[in-house]
């Protein structure tokens, strides 16, 4: 029963976490289309783009730990590793801030 509970806890942790990422990139991203930033539409291009290949392998790694059996949660783990490297990657580059 331990193990569930630290389970849940450091679960909880890391959605806050990146549910706190996520809002500064989102926040960053505002501002530079704000202000009429000069690569506030590259920007604009980019987000598009990485979001559609964040989802497209996201998808294929839930679809290939099901087919290989490994489960729901696993895939659910799976599936969040490219959004989580996503958003990294877009808090390093327009706020540089920790994770």
């Amino acid at each position: 029963m331990g193990d569930f509970w630290g389970n849940m806890i450091e679960a909880t942790i890391e959605t806050m976490r990146f549910t706190r990422e996520a809002q500064s990139v989102m926040s960053a991203r505002l501002f530079l289309f704000a202000t009429g930033a000069p690569n506030a539409v590259d920007e604009a291009a980019e987000m598009v783009a990485e979001k559609i290949k964040a989802f497209t392998h996201a998808g294929i790694a839930a679809e290939q730990a099901l087919s290989d059996g490994l489960g729901v949660f696993v895939a659910a783990e799976r599936a969040y590793s490219p959004l989580r490297d996503c958003v990294h990657a877009n808090s390093d580059r327009l706020i540089g801030e920790p994770h």
